[in-house]
């Protein structure tokens, strides 16, 4: 009775262990945009997606009226991925009545293959477009796990 009681703790024990999940961050901030993006995927095969959310902040407000300052949650996470050191995402957000034919288009592609860090570094373009104009800007991100 005893050792079966060891074992099935042992069990219920290394079964939290089994599911961990890998929690990403990335950020940017420098003359054009102020950005933070934080996902959570799977460690386990696929590496699905357990959560997304994000904030961006143009610096300058003039650039387009909706898109200005934004939050994100997963529904406009179109691209992802997580292997081996490197971190893809991309933002594409048109939803919704407020945007007046403006879409906003994010990628982020950070690490690098084969050299999973706790900290690491990569760059991010974006994309704000309307029916007659567009704002591109690329940059420096830098990115983490928790």
């Amino acid at each position: 009775m005893r050792r079966g009681l060891i074992v099935l703790t042992l069990l219920l024990g290394t079964a939290g262990v089994a599911h961990a999940d890998i929690k990403y961050f990335c950020s940017a901030d420098d003359k054009d945009v102020r950005f933070t993006l934080e996902s959570a995927f799977e460690e386990e095969g696929g590496h699905k997606l357990v959560h997304f959310t994000g904030a961006l902040m143009l610096k300058d407000a003039d650039k387009s009226k909706n898109f200005a300052r934004r939050i994100f949650d997963s529904k406009v996470l179109t691209n992802r991925w997580s292997r081996d050191g490197d971190l893809l995402l991309e933002v594409f957000d048109t939803d919704g009545d407020d945007t007046d034919s403006e879409s906003l288009d994010l990628a982020v592609i950070a690490g690098q293959r084969g050299k999973p860090a706790a900290n690491f570094s990569g760059t991010y373009a974006l994309r704000v477009e309307n029916k007659t104009t567009f704002f591109v800007v690329e940059g420096k991100v830098s990115c983490g796990t928790k």
